[in-house]
């Protein structure tokens, strides 16, 4: 499982005109769902979101997390982070995990966070989303838990 964490002032996405999710300041985080990964990737993919250290302290060092600072999470599904580029000029999505798979597990996390953390808002799977936000930084980090497929 893939996540691409951009610290945010400020984040929002819209659907169809509508916003379906916002937050302030916090992290916008790209989520990717590759062949293999299952609820253990999920957890350790939200474990690592919420525990990494990316917000300054009183000094300026980034030593906070986003659950320290009490910061919003908003997740996004993007399958196009499990993409094979590698070769050619057009991308591979053979590495992606199936729609219903990454719906499923995309849905998993977003319930686990909404447990464990507030505020989480969300974009929606599969729709054509609208994302805006305002890098705080720019802080931005690629995550990436093993799937059961990989030895990494």
């Amino acid at each position: 499982m893939i996540g691409l964490l951009q610290r945010v002032a400020d984040a929002r996405v819209e659907v169809a005109g509508e916003i379906v999710g916002e937050i302030g300041p916090g992290l916008l985080v790209l989520v990717g769902v590759e062949r293999g990964d299952g609820e253990t990737q999920a957890d350790r993919l939200l474990e690592r979101l919420l525990g990494y250290r990316v917000f300054g302290d009183a000094e300026g060092k980034m030593n906070l997390s986003v659950r320290e600072i009490g910061g919003g999470l908003l997740l996004v599904p993007q399958f196009t982070l499990a993409a094979d580029t590698r070769k050619g000029m057009r991308p591979s999505f053979t590495p992606a995990a199936s729609p219903a798979e990454g719906e499923r597990l995309f849905g998993f996390l977003l319930d686990q966070a909404r447990r464990q953390h507030a505020p989480v808002a969300a974009g929606r799977f599969g729709a054509h989303m609208r994302v805006s936000l305002t890098n705080d930084g720019p802080v931005t980090f690629w995550l990436r838990t093993a799937s059961r497929s990989l030895e990494c």
